[in-house]
């Protein structure tokens, strides 16, 4: 069993860091290589950037963020947003992203997975799944949580790992942002559906809710975002206690 992760989620807005809860109510978290530079040395992981009001206009923004971040931060990082060709993909990952994340993209144009996994291999494509509790299921929605698809979110993920997704990152919309911790239900069926590694997202508040989501939830990584930005946990602690529980994970 691969050593778990935690990694810190940086939404960028306009050139800053923000987050949101429940995929609104914007608050501003600070600049975002500087936050990059400051986990890499509090021991996250990897780092996750999402480009939350991504077009095609900015994508020369990201990618100048991409490229500063490999300035300061030495651990690898995931890069998304409004991505929706091979090219644009390309642009990212020479700027100094190891991997991409797909959304919308992904969903509007499922052989994109494909075509990603064959020109820069399974482990750079992540396909992202925002999902919503509905009728006993979830259900998946793009647009930044504005568009509904009536699909469901398992089968969805199944899907994508056919079509060439190494990992998933999976976010409970009804969690996001509310500190009151993962779905769990839906983190576990998702990770029960596939063999790729999947991200839980959405609704960390304590280091209970990370266990959880690791444990129980079966996620391999957990992602965080307001208990660090805003100080209330470091990531080494967030670690240490985990080990403490016997929960393996990289020092």
């Amino acid at each position: 069993m691969p050593a778990k992760r935690i990694i810190p989620a940086l939404d960028i807005n306009a050139g800053r860091v923000v987050k949101c809860v429940q995929f609104e109510n914007m608050r501003d978290a600070g600049d975002p290589v500087e936050r990059a530079a400051f986990y890499d040395k509090e021991g996250a992981d990897e780092l996750v950037f999402l480009d939350i009001t991504a077009s095609h206009e900015k994508r020369d923004i990201i990618s100048e963020l991409a490229a500063k971040v490999c300035e300061e931060a030495f651990i690898p990082f995931t890069v998304g947003g409004g991505l929706k060709t091979t090219e644009e993909m390309a642009q990212i990952l020479a700027a100094g992203a190891d991997k991409i994340f797909i959304n919308t993209s992904a969903f509007s144009d499922p052989k994109l997975i494909s075509q990603g996994a064959e020109r820069f291999g399974v482990q750079c494509i992540v396909v992202a799944i925002d999902a919503k509790a509905k009728n006993g299921g979830w259900e998946v929605f793009l647009h930044g949580g504005r568009t509904p698809t009536g699909r469901d979110a398992i089968e969805w993920a199944r899907e994508a790992e056919k079509l060439g997704a190494g990992e998933i990152l999976l976010t409970s919309m009804d969690g996001d942002g509310t500190q009151a911790g993962y779905d769990l239900e839906l983190t576990r069926a998702v990770a029960e559906a596939v063999n790729i590694p999947v991200i839980a997202s959405g609704g960390a508040g304590n280091v209970d809710h990370i266990y959880d989501a690791l444990t129980y939830g079966k996620a391999e990584a957990a992602l965080v975002a307001s208990i660090v930005h805003y100080g209330i946990y470091k990531i080494r602690d967030i670690k240490a206690e985990l080990r403490s529980r016997g929960v393996e994970v990289r020092i």
